[in-house]
C-alpha cells in the first residue's frame, strides 16, 4: 500500500505542479505563471462522499468551476489506485449556477440518484457563501445526506495535500460520544503523533472538529498518512478508519 501512495503521489506531483509555472511564447517571451484555485470535489469512497483536491484557473465563479471539475470524473489514477468514484453519469451537462441569499441553485441535464445528488450537494457547499444547494428545484443541504457521509469525515488536509508542520486537520465527525482518535505516520509508516479528538456533537448529531497535532520530526522528506478511527466499545478494535497520504517536508 505505501508503495501503491508514493506512486500515485508522483503523479499527483507533476500533475499538480503545472499550473504554478511560467510558460514561453511563440514569440520567446515568458508570460506570468497562471493563479490558481484550490478547490474540493467529492467522490464516492465506499459508498460515502470523500473529498478530493482540485487547482483550476483562479475565477470568481468558484462554484461553477467546482461543479464542472466534478462532472469531469475522477481520474484514471484517482479509480485505479485511491479506489474513488462517482454515482454522476457521463454526459451530464452544468446548465447553470446561480448563488444568492445562501442558496445555490444548480440545474444540470439529468435527473440524478441520491449518490450523485450528495456529491453534488457536498461539492456545492463547501463555500462559506452557501447553506444550502437547490437542484432541479429541490433544496438540499448535507444533512439531507447523512447516510452517505462518513462517521468521520476529513476536509482537511486533502489526499496528497502539502501539510505544515504541526498538521491541523478540520471536518466533521458524528462518533460515539463525538470522540474519535488519530495516528500521523512518517514515510516509513512510523508514528509521530497520535491523540484524541472531540467534536463539538456526536452520537446522532454531526459536529465539527479542528485540531492540531504536536510539533513533530520528520527523517526525511515524502507521503506520510493520517489515520483517523473510532475505538469500538466491544473490543477496543479501529473502526471507520480511514488513511488520508499527505506530503510531508523537513
Amino acid at each position: 500500500m505505501r508503495r501503491a501512495l508514493l506512486a500515485v503521489a508522483i503523479v499527483v506531483l507533476l500533475v499538480g505542479c503545472g499550473g504554478d509555472e511560467a510558460t514561453t511564447t511563440d514569440a520567446g517571451t515568458t508570460a506570468p505563471p497562471t493563479e490558481t484555485t484550490a478547490l474540493r470535489v467529492y467522490w464516492l469512497l465506499d459508498g460515502k462522499v470523500w473529498p478530493a483536491l482540485r487547482e483550476v484557473e483562479a475565477s470568481e465563479a468558484v462554484a461553477t468551476a467546482a461543479l464542472q471539475e466534478l462532472l469531469v470524473g475522477p481520474t484514471q489514477q484517482e479509480e485505479d489506485e485511491l479506489f474513488f468514484a462517482t454515482a454522476i453519469p457521463e454526459g451530464v451537462e452544468l446548465e447553470s449556477v446561480t448563488v444568492e441569499g445562501g442558496v445555490a441553485r444548480v440545474e444540470l441535464s439529468a435527473e440524478l440518484s441520491e449518490e450523485a445528488l450528495a456529491q453534488v450537494a457536498y461539492t456545492a457547499s463547501q463555500f462559506p457563501t452557501v447553506s444550502s444547494v437547490e437542484i432541479g428545484g429541490q433544496s438540499y443541504t448535507r444533512t439531507d445526506f447523512e447516510d452517505l457521509t462518513p462517521a468521520i469525515l476529513v476536509e482537511s488536509p486533502l489526499y496528497f495535500e502539502k501539510v505544515g508542520n504541526p498538521l491541523r486537520a478540520t471536518g466533521t465527525a458524528n462518533t460515539f460520544e463525538a470522540t474519535f482518535s488519530y495516528e500521523l505516520t512518517d514515510t516509513d509508516g512510523r508514528i509521530v503523533d497520535e491523540g484524541f479528538v472531540t467534536a463539538t456533537s456526536g452520537t446522532g448529531t454531526r459536529g465539527t472538529f479542528d485540531f492540531t497535532t504536536d510539533a513533530y520530526e520528520i527523517p526525511f522528506d515524502g507521503v506520510g498518512a493520517l489515520f483517523v478511527f473510532e475505538r469500538s466499545a466491544k473490543d477496543g478494535s479501529r473502526i471507520n478508519l480511514v488513511e488520508i497520504p499527505v506530503r510531508m517536508e523537513k
